[in-house]
This record gives C-alpha cells, sequence and structure tokens, in this order.
C-alpha cells in the first residue's frame, strides 16, 4: 500500500477514535415508555436533583487534537502513550472513571385505570418494586389510592433500579420514599406553608342559590359549604326567594403565587325573605373550629332542619288530612320528603336509637332520642345503615337508613316527624333548641379575632359583584 494512503487511513482512523471519546455518551429509554427526564424545581410534589451534564472540562483543546492527528509521529504508539498519560478524553469520561452524573428522575403520569403497579410497569419496574414500595410504612400506603391526573416521580439508576420516588399527596404536602444504608425504604413527609388570600363574592338569587353561587364565582363545593353554614336556619329547598342576597368573604391558598385551590369560609351573610343571618368563623387556641353568629351563638343548631337531601315535600304536616290510602281523616303528624330510592338518611341530632326495625304502617323505622324531652322518627325505609343497633348512640348528620317505600306508602319518600315532650311538632317551623354557645373563656379571643371579617361584612356593597378566585 502506498505511504500516503497508508498515512491518510491512520489519520482518519484516529480522528474517528477521538471523536466518539470526546462526544458525551445519551441514554435512550427503550419500549417507547410514556416517561420523560426533567430537570426538576424544588417545588412540593416535584424532585429538586437536577439534571448534571458530564464534565467535559479537563478535554483537550481541538487545536491540541489536530496536532497529534497531523504531526509525523502520530501512529498508533503515540495515540497510547497519550491516551495513558492522561490527555486523552477517556482519562477524564465521567463514564470510564465510574463517576455517573446523578440519576435522573422521570415523571409518570397516572391515567384512567392506572394503578402504581400500572405506573411502574409503564416505568419499566418490577412488581417487587410496586410491593416494597407500598408496604415501606406509612404513608407510602396512600400510593395504593392514586387517581388520573397526579404524578409519581421515579429516580433510576443506569441499571434501572428504583433509588427515589416522591408524590404530591396535597398541594403543600409531598410523600418522599428514599433509600437507607441498609437499601430498606424510608417514607418521609415534606410540608411547605401555603400563602392564605382573602377573596369575597357576592350574588343575588335569580332561579337557585346554585346558578348564582356560579354566577358569583363560587365553586361548587363552596356553594355547599355556604349552604351547610346557614342550612340550620334557612331550607334552602323551600324557603329561597327572588332577590334573596349573600355576600362571601373565604380563604384562597397560593404557592410560589400561583392559586392551588380555595380554604374555608371566613364569614357569610344571607337574607332571606328579608331577615339577616350572618356567620363568622372561630377557631379556638385547642384547635376546634365553629360558625357563630355576631354575638357568639352557634350556627349549628341541635337539630337538623331536613334529615335527607330530597326532591320535594310531598306531603306537609296536616292534624286534618285525609289519608291517600285508606281515604279517611287521619292527622299527618310529620313531613314527608320525596326522594330518589336508596337516598342517605341522616339522623337530625346526636341521640340513641331506641327503635330499629319494622313498625306497622311505617315499614322499616328508626326511632331516635335525643336528650329528656326529643325524639324523632325516620319511616319507610329502604333497609337500614350498618353498624347500628337499637342502644347505639349516633351524631348529628350520620346515616341511619335509606329512602324507600316500606309500610304502607304510595312512592318513594322519608317520613319524618318531631316530638317534644311526647308531642307531635312541625319539623318544619318547631323552634329548634341552639347548639351551645361559644366557651366563655374564648368570648374575648372571638371578638378580637373577628371584628375585621364583621368590618369587612358591614363594608360590602351590596351592589359590587366581586369575582371569586383573581
Amino acid at each position: 500500500m502506498p505511504r500516503k494512503l497508508r498515512n491518510g487511513l491512520l489519520i482518519l482512523g484516529t480522528t474517528l477514535v477521538v471523536a466518539a471519546l470526546a462526544w458525551p455518551p445519551t441514554d435512550t429509554p427503550s419500549g417507547g415508555q410514556a416517561s420523560r427526564s426533567l430537570a426538576l424545581p424544588d417545588a412540593p410534589g416535584v424532585p429538586d436533583t437536577p439534571d448534571q451534564a458530564p464534565d467535559l472540562s479537563s478535554l483537550p483543546a481541538a487545536e491540541k487534537l489536530r496536532e497529534g492527528i497531523d504531526s509525523p509521529t502520530g501512529t498508533p504508539d503515540s495515540a497510547e502513550a497519550a491516551r495513558t498519560s492522561g490527555e486523552r478524553p477517556v482519562a477524564s469520561s465521567p463514564v470510564e472513571d465510574g463517576n455517573d452524573s446523578a440519576p435522573q428522575w422521570q415523571v409518570q403520569t397516572v391515567r384512567s385505570g392506572d394503578n402504581l403497579a400500572t405506573v411502574f410497569k409503564r416505568a419499566g419496574l418490577s412488581a417487587r418494586d410496586v410491593y416494597d414500595v407500598v408496604n415501606a410504612g406509612d404513608p407510602a400506603g396512600q400510593l395504593t389510592r392514586v387517581f388520573p391526573g397526579d404524578e409519581v416521580y421515579l429516580q433510576k439508576s443506569a441499571d434501572n433500579r428504583l433509588l427515589g420516588l416522591r408524590y404530591a399527596m396535597s398541594p403543600s404536602r409531598t410523600l418522599h420514599l428514599r433509600r437507607d444504608a441498609d437499601g430498606d425504604w424510608k417514607p418521609f413527609v415534606k410540608t411547605v406553608e401555603l400563602e392564605r388570600r382573602n377573596a369575597q363574592a357576592e350574588g343575588r338569587i335569580e332561579s337557585s342559590l346554585y346558578n348564582a353561587g356560579i354566577e358569583a364565582g363560587l365553586s361548587d363545593a363552596l356553594i355547599m359549604e355556604l349552604a351547610g353554614i346557614f342550612g340550620w336556619d334557612i331550607d334552602f329547598a323551600l324557603d329561597l326567594r327572588n332577590n334573596d342576597s349573600f355576600v362571601v368573604i373565604y380563604e384562597t391558598l397560593h404557592r410560589d403565587g400561583q392559586k392551588v385551590r380555595n380554604g374555608d369560609i371566613l364569614a357569610a351573610e344571607f337574607v332571606n325573605r328579608g331577615e339577616r343571618f350572618r356567620a363568622l368563623r372561630y377557631e379556638t387556641p385547642a384547635g376546634e373550629s365553629n360558625y357563630y353568629t355576631p354575638d357568639g351563638r352557634s350556627m349549628r343548631k341541635a337539630f337538623l332542619r331536613t334529615p335527607t337531601d330530597f326532591t320535594r315535600v310531598s306531603s306537609d304536616f296536616n292534624p286534618d288530612r285525609v289519608h291517600p290510602v285508606y281515604g279517611t281523616k287521619r292527622p299527618h303528624r310529620g313531613t314527608d320528603y320525596a326522594a330518589p330510592p336508596g337516598t342517605p338518611i341522616k339522623a337530625a341530632g346526636d341521640g340513641k336509637i331506641i327503635e330499629r326495625g319494622r313498625k306497622g304502617g311505617y315499614g322499616n323505622t328508626v326511632v331516635l332520642k335525643h336528650g329528656t324531652r326529643y325524639t324523632t322518627l325516620y319511616g319507610h325505609m329502604r333497609g337500614f345503615a350498618n353498624g347500628h343497633s337499637v342502644g347505639d348512640r349516633v351524631q348529628q348528620g350520620e346515616i341511619i337508613g335509606y329512602v324507600g317505600s316500606t309500610g304502607v306508602s304510595t312512592g318513594p319518600h322519608l317520613h319524618y316527624e318531631f316530638r317534644v315532650d311526647g308531642t307531635h311538632r312541625n319539623p318544619r317551623t318547631v323552634d329548634l333548641p341552639e347548639a351551645e354557645p361559644i366557651a366563655e373563656q374564648y368570648r374575648d379571643d372571638f371578638e378580637r379575632e373577628t371584628s375585621d371579617l364583621l368590618a369587612r361584612l358591614d363594608g360590602i356593597s351590596p351592589t359590587r359583584v366581586a369575582q371569586a378566585g383573581e
């Protein structure tokens, strides 16, 4: 072979070897996995280990490489001498010297129908990895309940070994899993304090509370919370009138300047049929929270006004009613609330079960005793809630049964009776006993903590509609 051709091939080969060694390696995930490597920010639910590129600062300059190739001594022997003396890229390569860059984080987004096993399988992890993670101890067990849209961050080694996991349990709490010195998983939770701001909204009833709330910018949850606060005083299914109005002051929670969710209602006002109701949220130094009137009376009554969600009142309290089945005059000593079969029925107040079972024309029935003066009856139930028996105590709002049409009944409904000292009273109009007012030991603190909220309620213009969440 001619000398010039041999030298040309040698130079070309050396150039290709140098180029291959100098180019930083890249890892390409196999199998088309639906994941992506991220340079992850330091935020809740997001790993904070940044991607690190290989350090190429010790590589010789291109001019030096060309010198070695173009010089008369650019032979295989001289190339070997250069490699062993540390002048070549091999010596400083993070792959060759065993100092890999930090393992990359990947994020897997939970899809509809996914559980942790399918998420891990998509990431190339094994069933054993799933078992080890969910059995790492509290609160790692929460990973058995992931939801579409959730993001699970995974840190893996070059040989696909799982090294770390992070999962946002809430906007402020992030679950971390990390291996200890023995290789066992250790779960812990990091909490980030959210910034709290106040927002306000007001509206006027034209068709329903829900429609007015949506128009004012309230979420479904805030509308339900508003109805719950005033539900002891106002029957929102029957008592609302056009031009009733409301004002709501509530918390919004933010992280890094971005709103993450709504908080609690802090103060609210509702005007129903010209009567004004106000509620202020107060949390005691012991951490117990409730809603009170401005003078410290609890908004919560000892009894719910209606113990089920109903579509209409099918028969009102009427001592002179003609019975729809028997056709004779028989007093109707309660209120019938029509509702779909299976609608939950709640205990109207704290009490003890004194009857539970079949009761003549009432069908499946529960009777509760509340203290020494009050009893409530719930009739025509389809069935009873599990876990209760005669003599058990129940709390206000606890489910005791389900709407049905057992006994003498013309359709699914709840027959509800309210008795005071053994006398039947109209459940819709009876004066309900008040719950306990704010304790005297907290009275001064209550007035200090709620004075600003009360002033804001006084100062909100009834003609201005504040848009929520802005």
